[in-house]
């Protein structure tokens, strides 16, 4: 068991090795969780509702993320929690926060990843969003319309 911890002059450095990279490796992770989340503090729309949440629980949520995303992607089984009634206990979500958080997760795995390695994040992705989606709204055709605007989009 090892810890990750990555500052923000690493990132810059780290983001340079992992350009359209082929390589999903934990470092590879925590580069995606902690550019994607920053991209999300800084959004208009997903940074209030984020910060709401987490405000001073950042340092925590971010290493959890990376552990998310290894136990998915490489099969750590490194995270256990209950990520569906975690966000089913959000209020205010709407819509539009799936459809900016999965355009903000494409982009980011897009700039950072070859096609093949972003195509898998983002695909697993949209499952995830899909039933969180679904808890909040029961709305396929909604989320089909989300999915469209992603894929018109070119992501």
């Amino acid at each position: 068991e090892h810890s990750i911890c990555i500052c923000r002059g690493a990132l810059v450095s780290t983001a340079i090795q992992y350009s359209h990279s082929t390589v999903i490796d934990r470092e590879a992770i925590a580069l995606l969780v902690y550019r994607f989340y920053d991209e999300v503090r800084a959004d208009p729309r997903l940074g209030p509702s984020f910060e709401a949440v987490l405000a001073d629980h950042w340092a925590t949520h971010l290493p959890r993320m990376v552990e998310f995303w290894s136990t998915l992607v490489l099969s750590t089984r490194s995270f256990s929690g209950n990520v569906f009634s975690k966000h089913m206990a959000l209020d205010g979500i709407t819509p539009q926060h799936f459809e900016r958080w999965l355009t903000l997760w494409f982009a980011t795995t897009g700039r950072l990843f070859s096609a093949p390695v972003a195509e898998r994040f983002q695909t697993m992705a949209l499952g995830i969003a899909r039933n969180i989606h679904r808890g909040y709204f029961n709305d396929d055709a909604d989320f089909a319309r989300i999915t469209a605007g992603l894929r018109h989009a070119g992501h």
